[in-house]
């Protein structure tokens, strides 16, 4: 089919988009909340709730840092947080988010997370996206169409051939599959609406700019309007977003400017890093198998093994090893070790001071 109906623009791709937005503005707040310490471990009626905040503490810090207008507002940024289950109550008793004395908890911070299809290709259109953009020659430029001028656009045969080239697709087929599946699920889209993805000349824009700061109180706007959101025009990076290029001019050898923004983009990295991680092991697509686990660049260290060990080894009667079970609460930074190899797995590298190293992870050398 040439051409795409209205109805699939203004049904799936809007709703799609909403959630992607609703995603993405969920996740840094998540991480500023972790940063200030909102979210923690809260102790009630002698039980304990891991990870989660309170929701009067919560729009209380909305309103002061200028996120939303007023209370009612913060209410309902919160609520079409839940609706596209980014957050929950900690006992799932309230459907409804409500200023009060109540706590809730990111899903991300539970492992409830819905890992639907619409979310596992928002995280590869994320990760494509990043890609193109820290790849030396760019493909998002000003190109023309139907002597129309468009900004960060590509052709769909020049996607294609940069998704083969950078071991994103096995074939042509596969990554106008690709292709086709992110411009269904709202990431990129014909320039001018017109067109499914093609194998073509025809020119494509990402939808979503993933390096945006999202303001919560546009949720609502976005959604109450129903409109199919344009492509981003430049805009600031989101401090949110690790830069891999230094400013000219600065130290890179120490935290210089804003140190909080700089610690928050450490933090989202090593989020999307697991995130992405969980759908390329466990989350597979029946008929998409492959999509996930496109090679990216790989470091090999050496191994810290002096010799290989098998799990028969480890596990028979009688071997010099101990068994011992290590408990290790991760804070939000993450956990601080590699882990490498497969059946058995063991520790490569342990980062001191960090939460690895102070349950008593060590590597023997």
């Amino acid at each position: 089919m040439e051409g795409i109906s209205s109805v699939s623009i203004s049904t799936q791709v809007m709703s799609r988009q909403h959630k992607a937005e609703a995603m993405i503005a969920g996740e840094q707040l998540r991480l500023r909340l972790h940063f200030g310490k909102l979210i923690k471990d809260r102790r009630v009626h002698l039980r304990t709730y891991p990870n989660c905040f309170v929701a009067q503490e919560l729009v209380d810090w909305l309103t002061v840092h200028k996120e939303v207008p007023d209370r009612d507002t913060a209410v309902k940024v919160m609520q079409r947080l839940m609706d596209h289950d980014i957050i929950h109550h900690v006992c799932d008793k309230w459907p409804k988010f409500k200023d009060a004395k109540l706590l809730y908890r990111f899903r991300k911070d539970d492992g409830t997370f819905p890992f639907s299809i619409e979310e596992k290709v928002f995280m590869r259109g994320q990760s494509l996206y990043e890609h193109l953009l820290s790849s030396r020659e760019c493909l998002l430029q000003v190109r023309e169409e139907k002597s129309m001028h468009y900004k960060h656009c590509f052709a769909g045969f020049q996607l294609i051939d940069w998704l083969l080239q950078n071991g994103e697709a096995e074939s042509r087929s596969e990554g106008v599959e690709l292709s086709r599946m992110l411009l269904e699920h709202g990431i990129i889209q014909h320039v001018s609406l017109k067109h499914h993805f093609f194998d073509s000349g025809l020119l494509y824009q990402f939808c979503v700019n993933f390096r945006r700061r999202r303001r919560l109180a546009q949720l609502i706007e976005v959604e109450r309007d129903g409109e199919v959101m344009i492509p981003m025009e430049d805009q600031a990076d989101s401090p949110f977003i690790l830069r891999t290029t230094p400013p000219p001019g600065r130290n890179t050898n120490f935290l210089s400017g804003n140190v909080v923004a700089q610690l928050i983009d450490l933090q989202l990295v090593h989020i999307c890093t697991q995130f992405l991680k969980h759908l390329t092991t466990e989350c597979k697509v029946p008929g998409w198998t492959s999509i996930y686990t496109a090679p990216g660049v790989r470091y090999n260290p050496k191994s810290v093994l002096k010799r290989d060990v098998t799990c028969e080894e480890l596990l028979s009667p009688g071997a010099p090893y101990i068994k011992k079970v290590l408990t290790i609460l991760g804070d939000t930074l993450g956990w601080g070790f590699v882990v490498r190899g497969k059946s058995p797995c063991y520790v490569q590298a342990v980062d001191p001071g960090s939460p690895a190293a102070a349950a008593g992870i060590k590597v023997i050398t």
